[in-house]
C-alpha cells in the first residue's frame, strides 16, 4: 500500500465503488409498483427481484472472500463487475419478471465481490477503531445511496420507463471499473496469500463456525440488516399504495430514513473508544429492539399514521447505524490470516439469513403498514437475543 495514499482517501475510493451495489437495490425501488404493471406480476413477484439478488450476492461471498485470499484484492473485483453489467443488461431488456429476476441473480453474484473484497481490505489495513473509523467513512460514501438513488430513480421515471434505470446502473458499473483499475491499489502483500483449494477452505470454515464471537456478531449485524431488508422490498408499496405517495414523494421519505443511520454510522468509533465496542453493541441492539416493539405496537393500535411511521423508522436506523458496521468490523478482529474467508462466510451468513426471514414473511406482507412493521420488530427481537451471548467486559 503506498504510504501517500491515505486510509481516509482509501475509505472513499472503496465506499464509492461499494455503492454501486446499493444503487443497484435502491434505485429502483420507486418503479417498483410499474415494473409489476409492465410485465403483469403481482407485488410478492417483484419483491423477488430483492430477495434473490440478496440471496444470490450471499452465496457469492464464499467464492469471493477466499479467492482474494490467494488472488489478491483486485481479481475478484473485476470478474465481479463482469457479472454485475452482464446481469444489468439482462435486466434492462428482460421481457418478464423471470427474466428480470434471473438478471437480478447475476447482479447479486456479481456484486457480492465489492463488499467482500472491501471487508478484506479493511483488514488488511486496520485493526480496531481504526477499521471501525475507516467503515464509518465508506458508509458515509454508502449511505448516499438511499439519499440520492431512489430520488435519482424517479428522476429517470420521469424521463422513460423502468428500464432506463438499468441503463444507468450499466454507466454506474463503468465508472467502478476505472476507480479499482486506476485508484485501488493492492492491499494483499504475496506472503500474506492464503492456498485456495478444498480442504484449506474446509479447515477455515470450520475454524469460524467454532469461533462464538464471530457467529453471534455475524448473526446479530444479519438480522438487525434483515429489517432493512424487509423495508426496502415493502416501502414502496406500502408507502404508494397506503400513503398515497408518488415516486419523487416516496424517494424523499426513503432518504429521511437513510439520514439517522448515516449520522449514527460516524459516531461509532468514537463511542466504541469510549464505552467498548462490544457494550456499544449491545447497548445500541436494545435501542433498536425497542424502537421496532413501538412502532409495532402503535401500528396495531391503529397509530401508525406516515409520520409517525417515518418517526420510528428513523430512530430504528440510527441504532443500526451504530451496529451494522461495529459487528461486521469486530466479527473480523480476529481474524486478519484468513479476513477474506471470514468476511465472505461472514457475509453469506448474514446475506442468507436475512433472505430466509424475508422469504418466510413474504406471504404476510401485503403492501400494508402493520405486517412490515411486525417482521421488522422481529428482527429487532432476534438480534436482541443474540446480543445477550455477546462476551461480557471483565471488571
Amino acid at each position: 500500500m503506498p504510504a501517500k495514499i491515505s486510509l481516509t482517501t482509501t475509505s472513499v475510493i472503496l465506499g464509492m465503488v461499494a455503492a454501486v451495489g446499493p444503487f443497484a437495490i435502491d434505485m429502483y425501488l420507486p418503479a417498483m409498483p410499474e415494473i409489476g404493471l409492465d410485465l403483469a406480476a403481482e407485488m410478492q413477484a417483484v419483491q423477488w427481484t430483492i430477495v434473490a439478488y440478496f440471496i444470490a450476492f450471499g452465496l457469492a461471498q464464499l467464492i469471493y472472500g477466499p479467492w482474494a485470499d490467494q488472488a489478491g484484492r483486485k481479481p475478484p473485483l473485476y470478474v465481479g463487475l463482469g457479472l454485475f453489467i452482464a446481469g444489468t443488461v439482462v435486466c434492462a431488456l428482460a421481457p418478464s419478471i423471470g427474466w428480470l429476476i434471473a438478471g437480478r441473480v447475476l447482479q447479486g453474484l456479481g456484486g457480492a465481490a465489492n463488499m467482500v473484497v472491501l471487508r478484506a481490505v479493511i483488514r488488511d489495513l486496520a485493526t480496531g477503531h481504526s477499521a471501525t473509523r475507516m467503515m464509518s467513512t465508506i458508509m458515509i460514501v454508502i449511505a448516499v445511496s438511499p439519499l440520492l438513488a431512489p430520488l435519482s430513480g424517479s428522476v429517470l421515471l420521469a424521463f422513460g420507463s423502468w428500464r432506463l434505470i438499468f441503463w444507468a446502473l450499466l454507466v454506474a458499473a463503468g465508472v467502478s471499473f476505472l476507480l479499482i483499475h486506476f485508484a485501488l491499489p493492492e492491499t494483499l502483500t504475496d506472503e500474506n496469500r492464503q492456498r485456495f483449494d478444498g480442504p484449506t477452505m474446509r479447515a477455515g470454515v470450520k475454524s469460524l463456525l467454532r469461533d462464538r464471537p464471530f457467529m453471534v456478531l455475524t448473526f446479530l449485524a444479519g438480522f438487525s440488516f434483515a429489517s432493512f431488508f424487509v423495508f426496502i422490498s415493502t416501502a414502496s408499496f406500502v408507502y404508494t399504495r397506503e400513503f398515497g405517495l408518488s415516486p419523487t414523494q416516496f424517494s424523499l421519505a426513503f432518504a429521511v430514513n437513510a439520514v439517522g443511520f448515516f449520522a449514527a454510522s460516524q459516531f461509532a468509533s468514537p463511542l466504541a473508544r469510549r464505552v467498548g465496542t462490544l457494550r456499544m453493541i449491545r447497548v445500541a441492539t436494545t435501542g433498536f429492539a425497542v424502537s421496532t416493539f413501538a412502532g409495532l405496537a402503535l401500528g396495531l393500535a391503529g397509530l401508525a399514521s406516515l409520520p409517525v411511521t417515518m418517526a420510528a423508522l428513523f430512530v430504528g436506523n440510527i441504532f443500526l447505524g451504530v451496529i451494522l458496521p461495529s459487528a461486521q468490523v469486530q466479527a473480523l478482529e480476529d481474524h486478519g490470516a484468513n479476513a477474506g474467508l471470514a468476511a465472505s462466510l461472514g457475509g453469506t451468513m448474514q446475506m442468507v439469513a436475512a433472505g430466509v426471514l424475508v422469504a418466510v414473511a413474504g406471504p404476510f406482507l401485503d403492501g400494508t403498514v402493520v405486517p412490515m412493521q411486525g417482521a421488522i420488530a422481529l428482527c429487532g427481537a432476534l438480534a436482541l437475543g443474540l446480543s445477550w451471548m455477546l462476551p461480557r467486559p471483565r471488571g
